[in-house]
């Protein structure tokens, strides 16, 4: 069985086939999908469907980087209150999983940059508050995301550092951070991606978990299409082929690395 710790199924690509693109999941053999959170808009439409295949999407709270606009401690303080309340309440089974999709994003623009870094900071003590792993994103900001998490290492903070397709020196330094995993999608199955050589070289199968970011990046053979959680399985499959080992093997460890850093 595989899980799938990242896919936006709540995101208006999936709202007409939500029901197919899930039985397609299931019958791919995903056990659960992990949904990340974008924003304070979408929290209630994320929480109604989690709630709807309660045991199978798992939701997250956080503030893409991406989001992080003039509003944003107004949307700071809105999530914080709906985690307090989320961990009070106990009469249901939708708690957050994670702080996420949180972290440093300059790749478009960096406008808000100096507020993207102090939104993630305010995350980090979430987690911190909570005692919940972080799925972190970053692009071209690798540097301030290791400042940042330099500051914190104290705290054995764990989670996933989501989206991994850097060198073989990025994947070092953030994998001495100890429990935290790199979150690998369809990028390794591209024909030019250099992501194999760098697992190969770098990352041992313990320190990885699977995902989609569905509906973008799908994995090969499907590229250019909407990924979703049942197209995880090409993604294992390629894996299977860099660390030459079954894909029972990477179903089995990816499942274990998912459990010790986010469920």
């Amino acid at each position: 069985m595989l899980i799938d710790t990242h896919a936006h199924l709540d995101g208006p690509e999936f709202k007409e086939d939500l029901n197919s693109v899930l039985s397609r999941a299931k019958q791919a053999n995903i056990e659960k999908i992990l949904i990340p959170a974008i924003n304070l808009e979408g929290m209630t439409n994320l929480l109604n469907i989690c709630k709807e295949h309660e045991d199978y999407l798992i939701p997250m709270i956080g503030l893409h980087p991406e989001e992080v606009k003039e509003d944003y401690k107004s949307q700071l303080n809105k999530l914080h209150e709906i985690l307090v309340g989320n961990k009070n309440d106990t009469s249901h089974k939708q708690q957050f999983c994670a702080i996420g999709e949180v972290g440093l994003d300059y790749y478009w623009d960096d406008t808000y940059k100096s507020q993207q870094i102090e939104a993630f900071e305010q995350q980090i003590q979430w987690a911190i508050e909570f005692n919940l792993p972080l799925m972190i994103h970053v692009r071209n900001a690798h540097h301030d995301l290791i400042d940042l998490m330099e500051k914190y290492r104290k705290y054995n903070l764990r989670g996933v550092f989501h989206c991994f397709s850097g060198t073989a020196e990025e994947a070092r330094q953030l994998l001495s951070f100890p429990n935290f995993m790199l979150g690998i999608g369809g990028v390794v199955t591209f024909k030019k991606s250099t992501l194999p050589e760098v697992l190969k070289q770098e990352v041992p199968l313990s320190r990885i978990v699977l995902e989609t970011d569905a509906p973008y990046l799908a994995p090969v053979p499907h590229r250019g299409k909407r990924n979703e959680s049942s197209f995880i399985v090409s993604t294992a499959t390629r894996l299977s082929e860099i660390y030459e080992c079954e894909i029972d093997n990477i179903a089995t460890q990816t499942k274990k690395n998912t459990q010790k850093c986010l469920l």
